[in-house]
């Protein structure tokens, strides 16, 4: 059984950073791996993935604020999230392959 656990959401002023982190168990760890965000009364809107060998793509409006990593050896993969902004407040939801998803972290952004 695939299980994804998100961590590491809270409540962070603008300007600050968080990181993000969604262990996977029950897979072997070399699909893609990728974030989605929903914020309240929006659909869910893709973040980034990163594949199996590293390569990695990003929303443009996250682009050069928010990095997309993974460590296979550990089966898990992160977010670190920079210069946040309220807009960014969101449910954040980690996949694997779009398959398999995780139950969600809450990042709110505000003074």
């Amino acid at each position: 059984q695939v299980q994804l656990v998100e961590s590491g959401g809270g409540l962070v002023q603008p300007g600050g950073s968080l990181r993000l982190s969604c262990i996977v168990s029950g897979s072997i760890f070399r699909s893609t791996m990728g974030w989605y965000r929903q914020a309240p009364g929006k659909e869910r809107e893709f973040v980034a993935t990163v594949s199996r060998n590293g390569g990695t793509y990003y929303a443009d409006s996250v682009k050069g604020r928010f990095t997309i990593s993974r460590d296979n050896a550990k089966s898990t993969a992160y977010l670190q999230m920079n210069n946040l902004k309220p807009e960014d407040t969101a449910v954040y939801y980690c996949h694997r392959d779009r398959t398999y998803w995780g139950q969600g972290t809450q990042v709110t952004v505000s003074s």
